[in-house]
């Protein structure tokens, strides 16, 4: 006799957040772990080097106040003052009164040096030279300012006999969401192993912690959480506004970081990762976490080339993507099979 068949549906609980702890304590625990890793990492990089001088390209968001942090607490652990930090904005044509803001007001309330260069004549320069028309806001327009900024650094990083710190987390490196030796390029990259969702609970963690000691800086790290994730490459609006926003383009950075580790940690394929994604977040339209989760395998596996040549750093999980370590990828390995897969689910409550 034949036993009947029933469709069973997947009922557990799924965290939304894999990479951060729901419990209160356990992001405590898992954030001081997180910094410990990552200054002691850039303490060892400092002392093997004999830098005294710490570069940090400030943009007023959540990357590159993470950096900070993590060079401040390696600076004293090896003794030396927080105005080793060199923190250098860069704004263009795209900065935002408030990020620039929060860059300075941050720099200096930690005690760092802070140093504003701006870049428009540098990179209007470069795209006469190049030919570039400039009102043509193509990639060659958003790249040309990433990396007049990344040569700025290098070069501040040669005058002071420092070491530049990467600010590029893991989300960016999953998407290719960087600048190819622009912004993908640092000397050590502080938080290349920590994904965008991690980002935001340890700028959180910090606004607590250092709040209890300076208001004033919590209230700059509580802004800089609140404001929109943007590259700020394009033109801010008639009212001084930014208009790019991250994730009105790439979907959210919640949906890619939950992708990233089910992929990597559990080795599941698009459609389990589909499913489960649906459970975590029942409010979001199946239609956008398929088209979410295209973007990030069709990104994946195309910006593989950025990840194969990763300037060192920390690994502070037990997911990242370097190639000296857990990685191993051809930079021309294709994402077919994945899509064909998202492309022929069927959407059904």
């Amino acid at each position: 006799f034949t036993l009947p068949v029933e469709e069973t549906r997947l009922t557990r609980y799924v965290s939304p957040s894999p990479f951060v702890p729901e419990d209160a304590a356990g992001r405590a625990e898992r954030c001081e772990e997180i910094l410990r890793i990552a200054s002691l990492g850039l303490k060892k990089r400092l002392e093997h080097t004999g830098a005294k001088t710490a570069v940090v390209g400030l943009s007023g968001g959540l990357d590159s106040t993470l950096a900070l942090l993590a060079a401040r607490d390696a600076m004293e652990q090896l003794g030396l003052p927080a105005a080793g930090i060199l923190g250098v904005s860069m704004p263009c044509v795209g900065t935002t009164k408030r990020t620039r803001g929060n860059a300075q007001a941050l720099a200096e309330l930690l005690g760092a040096e802070y140093r504003e260069i701006d870049i428009r004549a540098a990179v209007e320069q470069h795209l006469r030279d190049l030919g570039h028309a400039p009102e043509v806001y193509d990639v060659t327009f958003e790249n040309a300012q990433a990396r007049e900024r990344t040569q700025l650094l290098m070069d501040l990083a040669n005058q002071e006999n420092a070491l530049v710190v990467g600010t590029g987390d893991l989300s960016e490196l999953a998407l290719g969401w960087c600048t190819y030796n622009g912004d993908h390029m640092s000397m050590y990259g502080v938080n290349a192993s920590v994904p965008k969702t991690l980002v935001k609970a340890l700028v959180g963690w910090h606004a607590k912690r250092l709040g209890e000691q300076n208001p004033r800086i919590q209230a700059v790290l509580l802004d800089i959480l609140d404001t929109p994730i943007s590259p700020e490459l394009l033109p801010v609006g008639a009212d001084g506004e930014l208009v790019q926003r991250t994730e009105e383009t790439l979907g959210k950075y919640d949906l890619h970081d939950f992708a990233l580790y089910h992929m990597l940690r559990g080795g599941y394929g698009p459609e389990r990762i589909f499913e489960m994604a649906r459970l975590a977040w029942p409010e979001l339209e199946p239609d956008y976490i398929r088209t979410t989760l295209t973007t990030f395998y069709r990104r994946f596996f195309s910006q593989q080339f950025k990840r194969s040549c990763l300037p060192d750093g920390p690994k502070v999980g037990s997911v990242t993507l370097s190639p000296r370590g857990d990685w191993r990828m051809p930079s021309d390995a294709c994402a077919a099979l994945w899509l064909a897969e998202l492309e022929q689910l069927s959407i059904k409550d």
